[in-house]
Order: structure tokens, then sequence, then C-alpha cells
């Protein structure tokens, strides 16, 4: 069952290169026909931040809103990132192949933290595409003052700001409601806005649902239907535990008076499920609770914004309705007892539960609760030189813990992590200076402290002859002191060069540090079916946690080269990066017998990995365009267009780094015709081939895909649709995982068991979706 064929990726190719080459040299030439230096007056005025980052506004974010409920994924056309699978509304960015907890992800001000030995609950998740206002991502170098325990890029999401009425208005009441549809998973969902102000005075709504069933891929991807539940059998296309259901709802409160704004944002997020093709485990209930508090004062010699928040995090996982729920038992000549042992394809409802021989599921919970505060101000010491500077606070408390279900589960509760804490305290400051009209220059630097620590763990079975070597893996835990504490230093140094009008250099070095997260330092169990629900890799595999782990240490060194037009109708940017990290959190594979490392390392099958300070080396190029084609009757037509290479390898064992995304363009031909707004694009992604060995990632094939997208606005209403995957195209997605969405997840089982190793999780298939929204 091959689906590995090159060709379409080389055909895709075959057109994104050229295309993407005639675009450079078409813009070189146009940038060579003028060289004349840009009018700019250093002696009046604010000078532009440095790096500006790349923003996303609700304008541009419009067209998108109605083919995704995952925020992440709007992100999806900026160079050098790219999106590792995780549930329907849940995917993790990644930027030049680091992703997840190196990358610094902030809603709305806030530092939130997944509180799921999955990491299902990412911020971005916590946001929905229809509340954002401005995206802003910082992919080469980022300053300290939007950087911190992070060793990658920098992710900024923020809702619409507070609205007040006009200087001729009494009072401001305004709105918006929309819904959309998708054909392919039979996707829905509506979201409502509402505001009333005064000039003083600002109140406002924000509510969203949506829900979706699984995913169907283009083609058959398994040949077998059996989900581990009774009755309740897949089509060899489905793609199980993809669906989900989000609601999400935003009350702001804010009060303004002559330069000062206080602001006030209560959020709530109800998810009543959200399914995972590339976990053993399913959230089955997410509870959010947050309190944002902002002030924000402008004076004459600059700017102050203050910063208070505190999230609450309830979080339940168990095997959802794809994924086998009854264990324990046996059968033996035919006679059944409790769910029929781990040799049954299907579960059997049994009784009693909680017994040796019949396990109602595996119920697992976390309670997370993040608190931070923050002060920054940017100070204007004269025209040419702004200074910023910045304090943080963060405590993080989380609770893991998975009460006794039945089978190898019992007696007691089984404590992942008790009493978790991770805090931590940081300074900034940072230089930014316009030294002539052609160079501006950043200079940053940070120190951070990261305190850690933890209670002591427990097993279901604290006996010496207990399943998984649980007393053992505890008692060797709890000898050990779990407190640590790292300090880290950040340093920034950048620079842009204004050579004409049609050209500037942007250019500079970062060494940024992050500490271990709660999972990777905290978690203790060799034991396999314990190790497997510690996974936010979604490999498949196992992991095992280490008290011994140093921070990471990184140095990175990027360019961006920018041709463009003085009023941008057309750019071309080439940016070029390298990254070295010292001790880089990667994993080994672990003898649990032995409690070592494997001497031999298993390649056909999942496995049980710890996770090791290692080296890491990450380098590659992010190319993007866009220029004018033609203007004619039939409207304004225009290409745009990015590539994007990244490559990582792991420096002490020579082998590749996992969920690398291997080289792949976005081409792009607009329409512009009065109220009209369409596009045609090319998706066209590499073999991966380059897969972590260690981690038995699972090589996929190449593909091209085909989207059509339309728009057309009124005054005050937006009409939005297409057709995603236009021909219905079978493929695998490179930094999807490992396929677990079906069967009895618990384990590794035996054939005719599954999930077995070797299948990842495809992509949707064709996907028709239309959108509303309409604006009162």
């Amino acid at each position: 069952m091959s689906h590995f064929k090159p060709r379409p990726f080389a055909r895709a190719m075959a057109l994104a290169v050229p295309a993407l080459c005639l675009l450079c040299t078409q813009t070189l030439a146009q940038s060579t026909a003028t060289v004349t230096l840009p009018a700019v007056n250093v002696h009046t005025g604010k000078i532009t931040p440095l790096p500006a980052g790349t923003p996303l506004d609700k304008a541009s974010l419009a067209p998108k809103l109605s083919a995704t409920s995952d925020t992440a994924v709007l992100l999806s056309d900026i160079p050098g990132l790219s999106l590792n699978g995780a549930g329907g509304v849940s995917s993790l960015p990644a930027i030049n192949g680091l992703a997840d907890d190196r990358l610094r992800i902030k809603v709305d001000g806030m530092d939130l933290i997944a509180s799921c030995p999955n990491h299902m609950n990412p911020a971005l998740s916590y946001i929905d595409p229809t509340h954002v206002g401005v995206l802003k991502v910082y992919a080469g170098i980022t300053p300290v003052s939007a950087g911190g325990d992070s060793i990658g890029g920098s992710i900024s999401a923020e809702s619409r700001p507070p609205e007040f009425a006009g200087p001729e208005q009494e009072s401001l009441l305004k709105g918006e409601v929309g819904s959309f549809y998708r054909s392919n998973n039979n996707a829905s969902g509506v979201n409502l806005s509402a505001t009333y102000a005064t000039q003083a005075f600002h109140l406002s709504y924000s509510g969203a649902s949506s829900k979706a069933d699984n995913t169907m891929a283009g083609g058959d991807f398994k040949t077998y239907d059996f989900t581990g539940r009774i009755d309740h059998t897949l089509a060899l296309n489905e793609v199980g535990s993809t669906a989900y259901e989000t609601r999400n709802h935003t009350l702001g409160l804010a009060f303004k008076k002559d330069n000062h704004l206080f602001e006030a944002r209560l959020g709530i997020q109800d998810m009543p499920f959200q399914l995972y093709p590339n976990q053993r485990m399913d959230m089955l209930y997410n509870k959010q609770d947050s309190l944002n508090l902002r002030y924000l004062g402008r004076f004459d010699w600059g700017s102050l914004e203050a910063r208070a928040y505190q999230e609450k995090v309830d979080h339940f996982m168990d095997f959802g309705p794809d994924k086998r729920y009854w264990y324990g038992g046996s059968t033996v000549a035919g006679v059944v007892t409790g769910s029929g042992g781990p040799t049954a394809l299907n579960g059997t409802p049994c009784s009693p539960t909680g017994t040796a021989i019949c396990a109602a599921g595996m119920p697992m919970y976390t309670e997370g609760k993040t608190t931070g505060l923050s002060v920054k101000a940017d100070v204007d010491l004269n025209p040419q030189d702004l200074l910023r500077v910045g304090a943080e606070l963060q405590q993080y408390r989380i609770n893991d813990w998975w009460p006794a279900s039945g089978g190898g589960m019992m007696p007691g509760t089984f404590w992942n992590i008790r009493d978790g804490e991770r805090d931590r305290a940081a300074l900034y400051a940072e230089l930014e200076t316009r030294k002539s009209a052609q160079w501006m220059t950043l200079l940053g630097a940070r120190v951070e402290q990261v305190r850690m620590d933890a209670g002591d763990a427990s097993g279901y079975n604290m006996t010496a002859d207990a399943m998984g070597f649980q007393a053992r893996d505890a008692n060797a835990f709890n000898a050990q002191s779990h407190q640590s504490t790292d300090t880290n230093a950040d340093l920034t140094a950048l620079a842009r060069y204004t050579a004409s009008a049609n050209y500037d250099i942007e250019f500079g070095f970062a060494h940024k540090v992050r500490s271990p997260n709660v999972y990777e330092r905290f978690t203790w169990s060799t034991w396999q079916m314990a190790a497997l629900m510690n996974n936010f890799a979604g490999d498949g595999n196992g992991y095992v946690g280490n008290l011994a782990l140093s921070p990471e240490s990184a140095n990175t060194l990027s360019a961006t080269f920018d041709w463009h037009a003085a009023d941008s109708i057309w750019g071309f940017k080439a940016t070029p990066f390298y990254t070295r990290v010292d001790d880089y959190i990667d994993a080994v594979q672990w003898n649990a017998t032995t409690n070592a490392p494997a001497t031999t390392l298993v390649t056909d099958k999942f496995s049980v990995l710890k996770y090791m300070n290692q080296s890491a080396r990450l380098y590659g190029l992010n190319l993007s365009g866009h220029v004018p084609l033609a203007e004619s009757s039939w409207g304004k037509f225009g290409f745009k267009g990015l590539l994007n290479y990244t490559r990582g390898t792991n420096e002490d064992t020579g082998g590749n780094l996992y969920n690398i995304m291997p080289l792949n363009a976005k081409l792009a031909v607009t329409q512009k015709t009065g109220s009209w707004d369409n596009s045609l694009e090319l998706v066209a992604v590499k073999a991966k081939t380059d897969v972590s060995a260690m981690r038995n990632e699972i090589k996929t094939p190449g593909y091209s895909l085909v989207n059509l997208r339309g728009g057309y606005s009124w005054k005050t209403v937006r009409l939005d649709f297409g057709v995603e995957n236009l021909f219905d195209k079978f493929y695998y997605l490179p930094t999807g995982g490992a396929y677990v969405g079906q069967g009895t997840t618990m384990t590794n089982p035996a054939l005719p068991n599954f999930p077995q190793w070797g299948t990842a999780v495809p992509g949707m298939g064709r996907s028709i979706y239309v959108g509303l929204n309409v604006k009162f």
C-alpha cells in the first residue's frame, strides 16, 4: 500500500522554481533602475521599530477565516513557518525547524503554557481565528523585548483593540455576525461580536463556536476498519480521531482618559472534545478561564505598559469514540473474561469496573494555573534613539494525575507530575538607534531566571512486583532533588541598511536560551504504557523525563535581503539562516529493563525514549515575493509566492532532527476586480526522506495540491468561498506525525491489532467551504 509518488512534487517545483527565479530577476531589474536614496528625516517623529516582524492584520486575515478554525493555520503564508499536526484547532507552529515551547507565543500579551502531557492546549488554541485582530511573527532574529525562554522565533496574537466613540459621537454601537461550512468534515461554526462605547468607556463581547466530524483523506490509507469499539467502524479513507467541538467567549472592558488606557478582558474556553489522530489519548474536556488586565500610558518621554494576568486550566483526557475504551481480561478457548484482553480487536464492555479484569478507559486529569506580571517602557531618548526596558514575572503550577480505572491501572492514583512548579523572572533592555538615513541598529540584553520544582511521584501500584517498574522508577525519582534554578542570558545585535528606495538588508546575531518544560524534566516512568501517554511530538512513541537536563542554548545568524518598489507594489525577499544549539533537548531510545540507553535501535515499531541534551544544527533559506502581472477589463492580476528550505541535524549522533518540514513552495495567481478578490494556489512539498532514525520517523512522499479561493465584499457583508485540494489528491502530512487514531492505542499491540508503526497521518481530501460575515 504505497502512495510514494515523487513526480507530482517534481512537476510542481518545475513550475515553482522558475517562477520564483523570474520574480527575483524582475525585481532585481526594477531595483537597479532607481538608486535614489529614500528621503528620511532623522530629526522628527518616532523611529520605526527594528525588526518590524511580519504583521497580519484583520483585513489580510479575513479571506482565510472561512477555511479554518485553527488560528495557527492563519500563519501558513509566513516564510519559514510550517505547522506540526495535532488536533483540529491546535496545530503547533514551527519557525525554521523549531516548534512548540522553543517558540515564544503570546495571546493578548499573556504567556500561556500547555497544561497537558500531549500539549493538546497550546497557546494559539485559546483564541478563535475570528477574534484575531493582528498576528505578528518574528521569524528571524527576535528582539529581547519579544523573546525570552525560547530559542526560535516569536508569535504574538492580539485581539481587536478597544474602540471608542469619536469626538463628534455621543456613543458607538456596532458588531458583526458570521457563519461558515466546510464539506469534507462537515465543519460548521458561528461567531458574534458586539461593541458599545462612549468617548471614555468601552464594553465588548466576542463569541465563537465551531465543530467538525472526522476528516476524509483523498484515498484509502489502511486495510482495517475496526476501532476497538463494538459496532463502530471507520471507512478506509476516514482519518480517525480528527473531530472536535470548541466554544470561546471574551468579555472586554476599557476606560480611556487623555493618553491613558485601562483595559480588562475576561476569557472563557469550553471545549467539549478535540480528538487526536497522532496521540494515544483524546481531549474530552478543556476549560480555560483567564483574566487579563492592562494599562497603557503615553507621555512626553515615551510610553509605559503594564499587564497582570491569570489563567486556570482544567483538562481531561481519555479514549475518544474511535479508540478502544474497555481493557483487561482475556479470551481463552472462546471464553471472554473482562474486556477480552489485549488480543481482542474490540474491547467488550465489562463489569465490575475497577477490577483486575475490567478497566473502564484511562482517565487523565491536568490542572494548570499561570499568573503573570509584566512592565515595559519605550523611552524616546532623542529623535534618533529609542530605549526599551522591561521586567516580567511568571508563576506556573501544575498537577497531572491518572485515577485508577482497573486492569493494570490500580489500586492507587498514578501521579505523573505532583505539585509541579515553573517560575520565571526576567529583566531586559534594548537600544534602537537611527544612526543615519541608511543605518539603524538594535542592541539588546535579557537576563532570566527559571526556577523549577515538583513533589514526589507515585505509580498505580507501588509494590515491588508491580508491572512496568513503577516502584523502581518512582523511588529513584523521589530520591533525587527535584529543584533546579537556571540563570539564562539572551543577547541580540541587529542592523538594517537601506541602500536605496528599492533595496535594504537586515542582518544580525542572537544568543537565546530556553529551560526545559515540566514534562521534559519531571515525567519519570519507563513503563511503556505510561510513557506512551507522555508525548507532545505526535510520533506514537513514549517519552521519559530527565531531571538532569540543562537549558538549550542557541546561536543564530540571519539576514534578510529585501528588493522592493518604493510603493511596495512588487517585492522579493531572501532570508538565509544558521542556528547552532548546544544542549539541544533530543531523545534516545531507552531500555526499561536495564534503565539505560538501548544498545540496539528499534527500527520497525514504536519505542520508548528518554530526553537527553545533545547538540544540533539548523540552517536554510526562505524566499518570498509578489509582483503585478497585468491589468485589464478582467481586473488586476498578480503573482505571489514563497519557498522554504530547512535542514536540521543532530551533531552528536549524525542523524536528522525530528519533524523538519521538507523543501516546500506555495505559488498563487491573484485577481482583483471591483469587489471580487480571487486566487488560484499551487502548494508543492518535496518527499520527506531526511527523517529521525532515533524516533522511527516515517518517510512521506512528495505531493502538490491546487486550491481555489474567492471572495466578494459589499459595504457591510463579506462572502468567502473556495475549494481546497481541488483534485482530491491523496497525501501524507510530512510533519503530521504517526497515525494512532483508532484501535488499541493504550499500548503497542501485536497484529492483527492496530495501530502499528509505519503509517503517517494523511492530509484532508477535497473540501468545499463557504463563509458569510455581516457587520452591523
